[in-house]
């Protein structure tokens, strides 16, 4: 049976509105997607394009050869990685340190923005967050030239301190758990301020009815925190649980590389300064791809896991 000329006509005029639709919005959103073009062309050339040096892992690379023309290693250069103890070693101060970081540095923003969000006085609130944003803006080499002003063994102000009330300075900095708890610690007064932006965000978005009801039911703060502030916070602090663990075999190479000094070396050496010291220092380029590959694939392993568990709980990223 054929439809009549009127009801394909009826048919192709919702079809005709609907393609006029889709053809004004996509001129309404023209300038957000050209404002897009400069993100996709940062991640094409300095994200994905670099993804084809990876092969360089497999080869006996070098600068006269190039990469496509070196000669195939195979897995040569991993099996140098992880035969030698010095490797294991530095895999294994990288995961340290980053566990520490995420175990003491990933809790610290929730908490502060928590404590923000109970601040009813403007001006006060404003300050505090002024004074807590502001390490984040300063350099690592800021930041280690502030450490060492402070722990330093030889006229550091703590030591100056010590010496003032008849004690023998400390080596803060020459002291491998000393040094450890600077690290963390450093690292957690630089970023923990910035990071509570994201839960603040997230905190504004919690319905404050929420918060009156409780209160009319008997609930102290403790216990709105606990049953309103978090369940509220729960997406937002998986996603970037989830994040994280990506960046678990990753500890940042200028926080590390300031800090660090020969006497702590065997537990200050990781990953990226590895890279660095033999890779661009020693022309090792082989060898520090493998490296690398090796703490790409560790991550995504790890993202991909956390996902999943967080999936269980109907909060995957992915």
């Amino acid at each position: 049976m054929t439809s009549s000329p009127a009801v394909a006509g009826t048919e192709r005029k919702p079809q005709a509105k609907q393609a006029f639709y889709q053809s004004k919005r996509f001129r309404q959103n023209l300038p957000l997607l050209l404002m897009l073009i400069p993100g996709l062309l940062f991640y094409a050339i300095f994200r994905y394009l670099p993804l084809g040096g990876l092969v360089i892992a497999f080869k006996d690379y070098n600068f006269y050869d190039g990469i496509l023309a070196s000669p195939w290693a195979g897995l040569k250069y991993f099996e140098i990685l992880f035969q030698s103890s010095a490797t294991l070693q530095i895999i294994w101060n990288t995961l340290h340190l980053s566990v520490l970081n995420l175990v003491f540095g990933f809790p610290a923003p929730i908490i502060i923005a928590i404590a923000l969000n109970e601040v009813r006085k403007s001006w006060l609130k404003r300050w505090i967050q002024t004074i807590i944003y502001l390490p984040h803006f300063l350099s690592w080499v800021i930041v280690a030239g502030l450490v060492l002003t402070l722990f330093s063994i030889d006229g550091g102000t703590l030591n100056k301190l010590l010496m003032q009330w008849g004690m023998e300075p400390v080596p803060f900095l020459y002291r491998a758990d000393s040094w450890i708890a600077i690290f963390v610690g450093s690292g957690m007064w630089k970023e923990m301020g910035f990071g509570a932006i994201i839960y603040l965000a997230a905190l504004s978005a919690i319905d404050p009815s929420l918060y009156e009801s409780a209160g009319l039911d008997g609930a102290g703060k403790l216990r709105q925190i606990w049953h309103i502030t978090l369940p509220g916070l729960r997406p937002t602090i998986i996603l970037l649980l989830i994040l994280g663990m990506g960046r678990l075999m990753e500890v940042g190479f200028d926080q590390v590389y300031n800090l660090q000094n020969p006497t702590v070396l065997e537990k200050a050496e990781v990953i990226s300064t590895y890279v660095y010291k033999v890779g661009l220092q020693q022309a090792q380029f082989s060898l520090t791809t493998a490296m690398g590959l090796f703490e790409s694939l560790v991550g995504l392993v790890l993202v991909l896991s956390a996902n999943a568990l967080a999936r269980k709980f109907d909060q995957g990223l992915f």
